[in-house]
């Protein structure tokens, strides 16, 4: 499979071009001046180009004959005392078929026997390491990310399949949590139930630090600390996913604590829905991400209208970008080896300088094979939320009162993985959304 994306990639470089592409794979990182080991995955490109799943390896491709170079540590016997094994040449050749293998210590030669016209980067610390190896060499970075950016961008079918797999497990996981979730427990205990069934599924890499959010903290977009025990009234926000094969999944959920929304929860989360199916209904190739985020923002602000949290004509709202009070981050991003995976700014497309929509992850036409999230959510952010009170260009949209009321709510997200298809797109996500079925799976029914 990997020599599909090998293939891929020499396919955007001119035939007749004497360059050959380094990329260096992962080494094992330790914490801080210690021997304790991180978990090792692998640098995604590398990955992608490879399959291999070692550390310490590089690879060289030949643009011109279109060979893959693979070069790995020369391990000795005290390697093994420590880890266990050490894989031999011929493994390497047998596992991961390279048209050629080296040592790491080879690669000065190779590239001295191969006399490349440029040498293709992907970033300039490794672009470094060629030119310390020799400062004849010309290096260029530019070409090789925009390449790889191309090709990851749009996905294979393999790749889709092993997406397909950690959505598969992600599903069984928040179902899990959903049913076992009870005031008094602790948001790690949630986690802990998440991270069984991805083990007993065999996924054993997380893709990312996942969100167990209780009351308050479900405002954090970011949170992490997952230590606070979970109250009576509390909704729940979890945003979590696994790695297949280094690809990733990537939900979120925002359910009750005790399986019963309260009238103002429904009205909120119901809100953010509205927003995410108005969304997931357009999704087509050829529509613009920008063009989703203020719909969902639009949508999203109508809700909380009809709640009476914020008050005025929905139109100056978007005008003053006061849907960025409530909705701060972007709607969405590409996914695939990386969570916030690569291509989505290319080279002449720019970020909005807009409240909210500056922190949109891509601004890319939709197009077949593109794997993207769709996460709209409202929040009620202290910190955003009284500065905006204060200011009278702003507190004339905000119902005062019923704001206050709602700075300690936390906030509620709703997220799924989407495939943008040609004539639409297929959802990889099937955990209960609607209120009524997120309720009856709680009751047990």
């Amino acid at each position: 499979m990997r020599n599909n994306h090998r293939e891929k990639l020499f396919s955007l470089f001119d035939d007749n071009q004497n360059g050959v592409v380094f990329i260096q794979g992962a080494d094992i990182m330790y914490r801080y001046d210690t021997d304790y080991e991180f978990p090792f995955r692998q640098e995604s490109n590398f990955w992608y180009l490879t399959g291999v799943n070692e550390p310490e390896c590089s690879l060289v491709l030949d643009l011109n004959k279109e060979e893959y170079h693979l070069f790995v540590p020369d391990r000795d016997a005290q390697y093994a005392v420590w880890h266990g094994y050490v894989i031999t040449r011929e493994q390497y050749q047998e596992k991961y078929k390279p048209d050629h293998l080296h040592y790491q210590n080879d690669i000065l030669k190779v590239l001295n026997e191969l006399k490349p016209e440029t040498v293709y980067c992907i970033d300039e610390e490794q672009a470094e390491f060629i030119e310390d190896l020799d400062r004849g060499f010309n290096v260029e970075t530019e070409a090789l990310v925009a390449a790889l950016t191309y090709c990851r961008v749009l996905k294979t079918d393999w790749e889709l399949d092993q997406m397909r797999e950690a959505c598969r497990v992600n599903d069984l996981a928040y179902l899990e949590v959903m049913k076992a979730i009870k005031p008094g427990m602790y948001e790690y205990e949630m986690k802990a139930i998440f991270n069984k069934v991805q083990i007993e599924n065999g996924l054993m890499q997380d893709a990312y630090n996942g969100i167990f959010a209780s009351g308050v903290n479900a405002s954090i977009l970011h949170y992490v600390v997952n230590n606070r025990k979970i109250k009576d009234g509390d909704l729940f926000l979890m945003d979590s996913g696994f790695e297949c094969n280094g690809y990733a999944s990537d939900y979120t959920r925002t359910f009750p604590a005790n399986g019963k929304y309260t009238d103002i929860q429904k009205g909120i989360y119901n809100s953010v829905l509205a927003g995410m199916n108005k969304v997931l209904a357009t999704i087509k190739p050829g529509v613009k991400m920008e063009d989703l985020h203020l719909l969902a923002a639009r949508t999203m602000m109508e809700g909380l209208k009809d709640l009476n949290i914020v008050k005025g004509n929905v139109d100056d709202m978007m005008e003053e970008n006061i849907f960025a009070l409530f909705f701060p981050h972007g709607l969405g991003h590409f996914l695939g080896l990386d969570t916030h995976d690569v291509g989505g700014y290319p080279k002449g497309v720019d970020r909005i300088d807009r409240p909210g929509i500056k922190f949109l992850r891509t601004r890319r036409e939709l197009q077949p094979g593109m794997v993207i999230t769709i996460e709209p959510g409202i929040y009620f952010v202290p910190a955003v939320l009284k500065p905006a009170m204060a200011d009278p260009e702003k507190n004339k949209f905000l119902n005062t009162e019923k704001v206050e009321s709602l700075l300690n709510f936390g906030g509620v997200r709703i997220e799924d993985d989407i495939i943008v298809t040609d004539d639409g797109l297929e959802n990889m996500t099937n955990v209960p959304k609607e209120v009524d079925e997120i309720e009856r799976l709680m009751r047990g029914f």
